[in-house]
């Protein structure tokens, strides 16, 4: 199973590896959500939906389902 920015936990990081749907939002593109970036789980809402990420310094909430389409590879915690 691969791991997705919606099996971070808060204060997690990984790098964004690709996308396993083409339809991702401009927007998220747009705010800097590339492969290569650097995400963090800044906070999960009470009911787990939507989530705050933070992308390059870019703090951007999403929805649990689109969070589900950005595959990672995790950077180990320190």
């Amino acid at each position: 199973m691969e791991l997705t920015v919606g099996d971070l936990k808060r204060g997690q990081k990984g790098i964004i590896k690709e996308f396993t749907d083409d339809l991702l939002p401009i927007k998220l593109l747009e705010l800097g959500c590339l492969p290569g970036n650097q995400v963090e789980m800044i906070q999960i809402a009470p009911l787990k939906d939507p989530m705050y990420i933070n992308v390059n310094g870019s703090h951007i909430a999403i929805r649990r389902s689109t969070a589900a389409m950005i595959a990672l590879e995790q950077i180990e915690d320190i």
